[in-house]
């Protein structure tokens, strides 16, 4: 699968459905994937890193979330069934994504606080408390940094971004480049090649 596949709106592949199988803090998860979008074969390692390393929101947390590139939902699925007082929202320009993503919020019960949407369909008035992300790196910095200039601002106020980078794909030099645009960033874990960064807004 090439990296044009999953950034691409509407895929023009034949959809090959399958099931992956993977746990996150103690709970077992079985998603629909298809060809045509990010990491199908199996739980991306880079998103294994961010949620077994993150601070995964519990059964108290409130708020709205955002997943950010959701691919076939297995972030926004681990954040609706961890928190089930939260909103998630789970976004991706890749419509086969998005049918995925319902599809598995669906089979977990969490159809009505887990919403699927495009870039351009989120409210403008919506912020989040939480910015979950294995943002694409392979779309080049350009991309990749006009992505971060349109989400990040929309944390709340005391809200913190989740973002998982592999290291060689410029996972030090985004984290250079946002502490530069004047964001709080620190480097929460460093695993099997990827960094974890918690970005928030500076205080004070």
């Amino acid at each position: 699968m090439t990296a044009e596949h999953y950034f691409s709106a509407e895929p023009s592949a034949p959809a090959q459905r399958g099931e992956i199988e993977f746990s996150v803090a103690g709970r077992d998860y079985t998603l629909v994937v298809a060809s045509g979008v990010f990491s199908a074969g199996r739980l991306d390692p880079g998103t294994a890193v961010l949620l077994r390393k993150g601070g995964l929101p519990d059964a108290a947390t409130t708020g709205v979330f955002l997943d950010l590139g959701c691919g076939y939902g297995p972030i926004a699925s681990v954040l609706a069934t961890e928190s089930p007082q939260a909103t998630v929202w789970a976004v991706d320009v890749n419509s086969r994504a998005r049918e995925l993503t319902a599809e598995n919020a669906g089979r977990l019960g969490l159809t009505g606080r887990l919403f699927v949407a495009g870039p351009d369909e989120v409210p403008d008035d919506v912020v989040f408390e939480q910015i979950w992300s294995n943002p694409p790196t392979h779309v080049g910095k350009a991309e990749l940094h006009a992505i971060m200039e349109r989400w990040l601002p929309r944390l709340a106020p005391g809200g913190t971004a989740w973002l998982v980078i592999n290291r060689n794909l410029g996972g030090d030099s985004l984290h250079a480049w946002l502490v530069g645009l004047g964001w709080d960033v620190v480097r929460v874990a460093s695993q099997k090649g990827f960094r974890v960064l918690k970005v928030s807004r500076k205080t004070g």
